[in-house]
């Protein structure tokens, strides 16, 4: 896989998840007076970038194996299988009520994620842009 096709794969994926977050970040905040309510977040960078540290690591020993049936001591990742994961925040509680939605919390990680896809859009439109510049030339 290219240089620029893994790229623009990385900032696809990103955005989905933005979009998901905003799905996330909305439903948590038209809760924040339900009793009993817990917020749910978004995980996914962490073990992107865990399959994607995975790719460039060797290990330097490793387990021989006799049999295809036996487990491997190491496993490369591939990125494209980590997938978002709902999460929900049993743990900390904002309300008596037992809901955990901070509503100023949640706007600003609102306005994070927005600047967040903003970002990614602007380097997909710049990865198009130079391959725009190249096809010109």
């Amino acid at each position: 896989m290219s240089d620029f096709s893994k790229t623009l794969d990385l900032l696809n994926r990103a955005m989905d998840v933005s979009m998901l977050r905003d799905t996330v970040y909305a439903d948590n905040l038209a809760n924040k007076d339900t009793p009993g309510f817990k917020r749910t977040e978004v995980n996914f960078e962490a073990r992107l970038q865990k399959a994607l540290d995975s790719q460039n690591y060797k290990p330097g020993f490793e387990m021989a194996r006799a049999g295809s049936r036996h487990v491997s001591s190491w496993t490369q990742l591939d990125y494209r299988s980590v997938q978002p994961r709902r999460v929900l925040d049993y743990l900390s509680t904002y309300d008596n009520n037992g809901n955990n939605v901070d509503p100023e919390k949640e706007f600003n990680l609102v306005l994070k994620n927005q600047l967040q896809y903003t970002l990614y859009a602007q380097a997909t439109a710049f990865e198009y842009g130079q391959v725009s510049l190249v096809l010109r030339a």
